[in-house]
C-alpha cells in the first residue's frame, strides 16, 4: 500500500493521422513512461488520442480536469506553425491563467538539439487547480523535455522539477517523484510543511 497520494492524469495525443490509423501512436506510450518511472505516487490515467480538431481538444481538456478530475494534463502533438497545428490555442480556449515559462524552457532544451525548436509553441496554462502542459511530438523529445539535461555542461533543467510545486500551489495533489530520474524542486517552507504532514 502506497504512502502516497494517488493522482488522476490525463495524456492526450493529438494527431490527426495517428487518430485515423495512418500509424502508430507512440506520443501516449512515451509519456505514460517517462512518468510512471519518475513519480511514485500511484497514477490512474486517463489517455485520448484525437485528431486536430481545435473545439474537440478543447473539449477533452475541459472533459479530463472538470469530469474526470485530473491534477495533471499532458499533451503531445500540434505546436508547429502548420495549419493544423491548433493546440495552443486549443490549450488557451479552456485557461484560467497562462504559465508561459513552461513553453520557454520547453524551447530552450529543443534548441540544444535543433534550431527549429524555435517553430514550437508549446505552452502551459492552469484551469481551476489542474495544470496542463503542451510536450512535443516526438518520444525523444518528450523524455528531453521532462527531464532536461543533467549531463550537459553547464546542465539544463527539464521542466517536470517544477510541476510538483505548481500543483502545490494551484490546490492539487502532493505529487513525489523519484530523485534518481526527476528531482522535484520546492521552496524549503514548502518542504517543511510536507514533513509535518507525514
Amino acid at each position: 500500500m502506497s504512502t502516497f497520494d494517488p493522482v488522476r492524469i490525463g495524456l492526450v495525443s493529438i494527431s490527426d493521422r495517428a487518430s485515423s490509423g495512418v500509424y502508430e501512436d507512440k506520443g501516449l506510450p512515451a509519456l505514460r513512461a517517462w512518468l510512471s518511472a519518475a513519480l511514485r505516487n500511484p497514477v490512474e490515467w486517463e489517455e485520448r488520442l484525437i485528431p486536430d480538431e481545435r473545439p474537440l481538444i478543447a473539449a477533452t481538456l475541459r472533459e479530463l480536469v472538470d469530469e474526470r478530475g485530473c491534477a495533471l494534463v499532458l499533451t503531445t502533438g500540434g505546436t508547429g506553425p502548420a495549419p493544423r497545428d491548433v493546440t495552443p490555442e486549443a490549450t488557451r480556449d479552456v485557461a484560467d491563467r497562462e504559465l508561459p515559462g513552461f513553453g520557454e524552457q520547453m524551447r530552450q532544451i529543443s534548441l540544444a538539439f535543433v534550431p527549429t525548436a524555435i517553430l514550437s509553441r508549446q505552452t502551459a496554462v492552469v484551469r481551476g487547480s489542474a495544470l496542463i502542459l503542451n510536450l512535443p511530438g516526438q518520444p525523444k523529445a518528450i523524455a528531453e523535455t521532462l527531464e532536461g539535461l543533467p549531463q550537459a555542461t553547464p546542465p539544463v533543467r527539464g521542466i517536470f522539477a517544477a510541476v510538483p510545486y505548481c500543483i502545490d500551489l494551484i490546490g492539487g495533489p502532493y505529487l513525489e517523484t523519484d530523485p534518481a530520474r526527476c528531482a522535484a524542486f520546492r521552496p524549503k517552507s514548502a518542504q517543511r510543511q510536507a514533513e509535518q504532514r507525514n
